[in-house]
């Protein structure tokens, strides 16, 4: 009777799940923890300032410099947060306008577009900076969602 019982409450708990739930994107904290994991410090951040005058993207910008690996010079890196990947999509070309007031060289303008992040910055950046920035943030995305 008691097996019954216990047998009962545990159905009772509904399905237990063994499958990882799907990965989220990494918030800003998390990003700049795999960045200096691999090699590229993070500092002198600032929290919405998008690099230009539009308002709607400074809800989503955060400055930083970044330098390590090959990259001798600090670069400074723009950011851009978005909810989702549909609010990815719908204001993606909106970073190009907002680059022109930030970029002195269209030549190596540097952008990464990983839903749900775009990280945007005056290049050029040194190739291996490029490539462990580009993976990072394409692991901190997650599913983009």
């Amino acid at each position: 009777m008691l097996l019954a019982a216990a047998a009962l409450a545990l159905q009772g708990c509904g399905t237990i799940s063994f499958t990882e739930p799907p990965a989220t994107p990494t918030d800003f904290a998390g990003i700049t923890g795999r960045l200096n994991a691999v090699g590229i410090k993070v500092r002198d951040y600032v929290s919405g300032d998008p690099g230009c005058t539009d308002g709607e993207l400074a809800k989503t910008a955060i400055r930083f410099t970044a330098e390590g690996l090959d990259q001798t010079t600090p670069a400074t890196i723009y950011l851009y947060v978005f909810r989702n990947r549909d609010a990815f999509q719908r204001n993606l070309q909106t970073i190009g306008p907002c680059a022109q007031a930030y970029v002195t060289n269209p030549q190596t303008f540097e952008e990464i577009e990983q839903s749900p992040f775009v990280l945007a910055s005056q290049g050029p950046w040194a190739p291996q900076f490029k490539d462990v920035l580009r993976k990072t943030i394409e692991q901190a995305a997650g599913t983009g969602d």
